[in-house]
Order: C-alpha cells, then structure tokens, then sequence
C-alpha cells in the first residue's frame, strides 16, 4: 500500500513485502506480518525476522518511558487528588499497551491498534491536565501512533487528535486563558511537525530497507535461474558434441565394419579365402580404431587420428582407410597450412571424415579429390577471427559421383559438420550438379593469435597423383 491509496486497494496479504511498504508509506516502523511460506534465508525472510528482535526494544522504551514519567509524578509533590489521578492514567496506558498494545505490535491487528491508541491518547491527555510532567508520554504516543497504525493519513490524524488534546489540556490547567493558549500552541504545533516529519523520514528508511531486500531476493532469484538455463545449456551443447564426435567416428567406423562383414561374406561364397581374410583384417583394424577412438571421446583426448600426427598425416591415414574399405580412387593433394591450431585441425579432420561418408554412402562415385592448402578470400569468415593478411585455410572434397538429386535434405552429419565449422568462424558451402558429381569446400581462418611462421610438420607426398 502507498501512501497515495487507499485501505481498500492495499492488499490483504501477509507477506513481508506489504509490512514494510505499509510501514514505509506511513512513515511508520510497523513490523512485516508473519509469512510461513518465505524462506527464512532469504532477505525478505531476515527482515521479518529482525522484528521480533526489534519489538522486544520497543517495549523497553516503552516501559522506561513510562516509569520515569511516574517518577517524575510522584517526586513533583503535586497534590495528592491530581497525583491519583495522573497515575490512574499511566496504569490505564500500562495496561491497555501490555492486553491490547503488544500484541497489535507482532500481529498487526488494525482494529486492536486503534483502540490502544485511542486510549492513549485520551489517558496523556488526562494526565497532562493534571500535571505538564504528564507531557512526557507525549514520547510514546507519538511514536507508538506511528508504529501501529499502517495508513498515513490515519497517523497524521491521530497525530494532530494528541497534539489539539494535548493543547487544550495545557490550557485548561491554566483556566483556558488566551495566554497559556498562546503560550501551549505553538510548543505543539513543533512537537507535531517534528512527529510528522521524523515519522515519515523512519517509514521512509524502511521502505528502502525493505525494496533493496527485495532487490537482493531477486537478484539471488535471477542469478538461480540465469545458472539452470546455463546448466541446462551446457548440457544441451555438450550433448550435440557428442552427437556429432560419435556422428563422425564410431557410427563410421561401424558403417564400415558393417560392410566390410558383407564383402568379406561374399568373398567366402566365392571361395575366396585370400580375400577375406583381407575384409577380416581391415574389420579388425577399423574395430580397434573404434575403440581407440571411443576412449578418447570418453577421456576427452584429441581425435585419434591426430594424436601425434600432423593434420596432413591423419588426412593420408583417413583417405587411405577410405580408399581400402570403398575401393574408391583418392587423389590427394596437401600441403601444411602454418599457424592451424589443434581445434582447427580437429574442425578440419571431421569435415574430412564427414565428406567421404557421404561419398561412400551417396555418391556411388569412382574417384574423389581431397584437397588442403591455404587460401586468400575470406567470404563469411568474422574478419576479426583472421590473421592480418587474410590467411584461410580451405579443405576440398570433390567426387565424380550421381551428386546431389533435386530437393535432397541435408542430413545430421552435413549440418553437422556446418554447426562445427560455424562454431570456428569458418563457413561451408556445397555445390552438386546431378551426374555431375559433388564438390565440398571447407573454408576456416587462420587463428590470428597463431604466428604465421610456426612450426608445423613437413607436408607429406600425396597418396596418388592426379
């Protein structure tokens, strides 16, 4: 609730959010109500907490207020018919803050409120009448009409009922005379602007209290869920690496396993035993490379092909596995590319691989060309990702197959290898003419933060020559 509404649009809820901002668009340190669903933990939930340690002082105040105003009563040596009198009052306030007062302080109770503070008020008047040392209650009364009651303008009435009571109980000690109500006006008329002004400048302080504690209970929300969608991510990211690691290696090498079995089977059915125990043994190679290469996707190893091997070497090893295992013709033509990192000759070597599945499996060809080398035009390449002087290195794959039908859809690995070398800064294009055959071409930069000149492998003679 502000204070610009009204009691009928401030929500009946309990939560800790209303209690400070009822409090603070009184101006009044009214306490949260009590929550069982707020986390106890949260920031919210600490606020609501600290009242209860936060009403034990105010009930010390109080009491001490009190006590010593009596004191200062009995030590005056007022009449003894006065003296009565203006105890009687402060036990009537003793005891309607002790039933009535206490409680509507923890429970916020509206209704019990207003009347402890209606009593309050009338028994300092009272007391004022008899004795201006009754004017130290006005300590009190102030202060516990603004911690009670959670609408302003309720406060600011109540406020001004002490302040006119409080006035003409001064003057009717003096016989309502012009001159003590001169004299008692003005004294009141501060006492109710400090009031005011104090009471608003509290109730203030504590809707900022209670805002940043909200703040801070959202921010910790916010950082909760930006952390489940992040996990949720990684997972998501992780699990189409994988997908694609297994995609270009182990369905592969099954696929070739696969055929090798069959061609092995009809080189027995032909008596051709010579044969296939050459099937069985590339079956058993390429098994062992599978399980090679399944650990090192399981202990996050680089591609086997590329442990201790340049990126040229694991391209002669692949294109010559490829060459036994379809009978296809490869033409080879490499040379190093200096400054590649290990992640683009990773990007490089699964582009490799991906291009002459789909060969094997598609393109019913008889001969392919792998090339590698590098390249000057960058295309869709992020200029910020490439060397100074432009530097690409580009992978070719062109075969003399059947090439691509019309209104063939790209399957996971060719989007596949498109997301890697994305991923990379690199793009990949293919171009196909039906009969024609079809031409794959890998285009990375060469990483900027990699010295033109460095080290790389000699490249290797070219499996067979055009």
């Amino acid at each position: 609730m502000t204070t610009a509404e009204s009691p009928v649009d401030r929500p009946a809820t309990g939560s800790v959010a209303a209690g400070p901002s009822g409090s603070a668009a009184t101006g009044t340190p009214v306490p949260p109500s009590p929550d069982p669903a707020l986390d106890p933990g949260s920031a919210l939930g600490r606020l609501e907490g600290s009242w209860d340690r936060v009403v034990v002082w105010w009930d010390v105040g109080f009491y001490v207020v009190v006590a010593l105003c009596a004191l200062a009563l009995l030590s005056a040596g007022i009449e003894p018919d006065r003296l009565a009198l203006a105890l009687g009052a402060i036990g009537v306030i003793l005891l309607a803050y002790t039933f009535l007062g206490r409680r509507a302080a923890r429970n916020r109770d509206q209704r019990l409120a207003m009347v402890y503070l209606l009593i309050l008020i009338v028994a300092t008047d009272v007391a004022v009448i008899q004795n201006q040392l009754g004017t130290f209650l006005l300590f009190v009364a102030f202060t516990q009409i603004w911690m009670l009651s959670e609408s302003r303008w309720v406060s600011l009435a109540l406020s001004t009922l002490l302040a006119v009571g409080t006035t003409l109980a001064l003057t009717a000690a003096s016989g309502f005379s012009r001159e003590a109500l001169t004299r008692a006006a003005p004294q009141m008329g501060v006492a109710l602007a400090f009031s005011i002004l104090l009471g608003i400048w509290v109730g203030q302080a504590m809707l900022q209290t209670a805002r940043h504690a909200q703040l801070v209970d959202d921010l910790n929300a916010t950082q909760a869920e930006l952390g489940t969608v992040h996990h949720a991510a990684g997972v998501a990211a992780e699990r189409e690496r994988m997908a694609r690691e297994i995609h270009d290696t182990l369905a592969q090498g099954f696929t070739s396993v696969v055929m090798l079995a069959q061609a092995a089977n009809a080189d027995l059915d032909r008596d051709d035993v010579g044969a296939a125990r050459d099937r069985l043994a590339l079956v058993e190679a390429t098994a062992r490379d599978n399980l090679a290469e399944a650990r090192s996707l399981v202990t996050a190893f680089a591609p086997l092909p590329l442990q201790g091997a340049t990126l040229v070497e694991a391209i002669e090893r692949l294109a010559a596995r490829f060459e036994d295992e379809s009978g296809v013709a490869v033409t080879l033509r490499l040379s190093a590319v200096p400054g590649l990192g290990s992640a683009e000759d990773v990007v490089l070597l699964r582009s490799a691989q991906e291009a002459l599945a789909n060969v094997r499996r598609h393109a019913a060809a008889r001969s392919v060309v792998v090339s590698l080398g590098p390249g000057e035009g960058v295309g869709t390449v992020r200029s910020e990702d490439v060397r100074p002087d432009g530097t690409t290195v580009v992978l070719d794959v062109a075969d003399d197959g059947q090439g691509l039908g019309p209104g063939i859809v790209e399957g996971f690995g060719l989007r596949g290898m498109r997301e890697r070398v994305a991923a990379s800064g690199g793009t990949v294009s293919v171009a196909s003419v039906p009969g024609g055959g079809t031409h794959v071409r890998v285009e990375l930069p060469v990483p900027a933060d990699h010295p033109a000149d460095a080290p790389t492998h000699p490249a290797l003679l070219p499996r067979s020559q055009p």
